[in-house]
């Protein structure tokens, strides 16, 4: 491939899709930041960050009160997108003091949420947690370089995704990806997976930067999920559940509820696609499935978004955050073509955030549009600082 044939991680072109549709290289600036402080130093009734202590920062997930990997670890990927350390390493700090187990079945896994004073709710892990946080440590070390423990970055990367791959070796514990797959698992514990955890862009990364050993692993582990993504996504409506198993079919329904059907986790599917598409340009499906997906809900109000079956059926019961899934329909256009593409740039350009108690959700799906759709969610290659 040559040219915008290829994606980002080959010629460093990241497309501004609102530029492409009109919009200004300086009102795009303009609204990226003020959405970072709206979020992280705005009103009570908008921010998702709080401080700790002057070292310590955390998200809260404001619809729980509670304070969740999957909020730090995205936190931790704006801040190093924004080029914000001080705010990465007051995040970091609190998952590394805090959430990650220096002990045990779980050990440098990290408690998958806890109270804003850091007092442990649940043990487990989770490992959409764990794979962002690895991510953006890689991210900050290529960026801002490492300095002292906790900020060695890459090393703190590399003993995560370690544990990933081999907890359980020593006869304690679980890893977090599946030898035989490869496909990551929705707990260490579970025989199935989560789709919105699959993030093969993040792991053709790994395979460059991960411990030298496990290289070929992440290799392949990108490759099958790659094509686990093409058999939980519907082929006419583009929707995927939320649990699903290792052949693709929706996972049995759960002792703490039924996840067969396209709802709150399932968003994150199509900006995820739609990411490595800008990154990789490794499956030529991804472009097919970010145009069915925006298809389906172009004739659909987004004050009506509600739960799906996979095959497109409604249900009574309304979407729970429908900004953050109004969102991901958005970031689909950095894959998608056609028309949609355009009704969904806009229609997100002209959606604020999400205000009040259940905002924390909608809003981080909603930053990670504004940075893909801005070119600005990018590849940190090492020695990134010096250039």
């Amino acid at each position: 491939m040559t040219g915008n044939q290829q994606g980002a991680f080959h010629n460093g072109i990241y497309r501004n899709r609102f530029q492409s549709f009109g919009y200004g290289e300086a009102a795009v600036s303009q609204k990226l930041q003020k959405a970072w402080s709206d979020l992280f130093y705005g009103d009570d009734n908008i921010r998702f960050y709080y401080s700790a202590s002057s070292d310590m920062g955390y998200i809260l997930d404001t619809g729980n009160n509670d304070v969740r990997t999957e909020g730090m670890s995205y936190g931790m990927m704006m801040a190093v997108q924004m080029d914000k350390q001080e705010e990465f390493d007051k995040l970091w700090t609190f998952a590394k003091t805090y959430m990650q187990h220096t002990e045990g079945r779980y050990k440098h896994y990290f408690a998958w949420h806890c109270r804003p004073d850091g007092t442990v709710i649940s043990q487990g892990p989770a490992p959409d947690g764990e794979e962002f946080f690895a991510m953006a440590l890689f991210f900050a070390s290529h960026r801002w370089g490492d300095r002292a423990e906790p900020f060695d970055y890459s090393r703190q990367a590399k003993i995560i995704l370690r544990a990933c791959l081999h907890q359980g070796e020593d006869g304690e514990g679980d890893p977090m990806w599946d030898p035989e797959t490869k496909l990551i698992k929705f707990i260490p514990e579970s025989p199935f997976s989560d789709p919105s955890y699959h993030l093969p862009h993040f792991y053709e990364l790994f395979a460059l930067w991960a411990d030298e050993e496990d290289r070929p692993f992440w290799k392949e582990a990108a490759a099958a999920s790659r094509a686990y993504l093409q058999t939980v996504c519907h082929p006419v409506t583009g929707l995927s559940p939320e649990y699903a198993n290792y052949d693709g079919t929706p996972a049995p329904v759960q002792p703490h509820g039924d996840y067969r059907h396209f709802y709150s986790d399932a968003y994150r599917v199509a900006a995820n696609i739609a990411l490595d598409w800008e990154w990789f340009r490794a499956d030529p499906w991804q472009v097919r499935q970010s145009s069915r997906i925006q298809h389906f809900f172009r004739g659909i109000d987004v004050s009506d978004y509600r739960r799906y079956t996979i095959d497109g059926k409604a249900f009574d019961e309304p979407s729970l955050h429908p900004i953050g899934l109004l969102a991901t329909n958005a970031m689909a256009s950095m894959a998608a073509e056609g028309d949609n593409a355009e009704f969904f740039v806009r229609l997100f350009w002209n959606t604020p955030l999400r205000d009040g108690g259940r905002r924390y959700y909608d809003n981080c799906l909603y930053f990670f549009s504004l940075l893909g759709l801005s070119g600005n969610y990018r590849i940190y290659h090492p020695g990134a600082q010096s250039q």
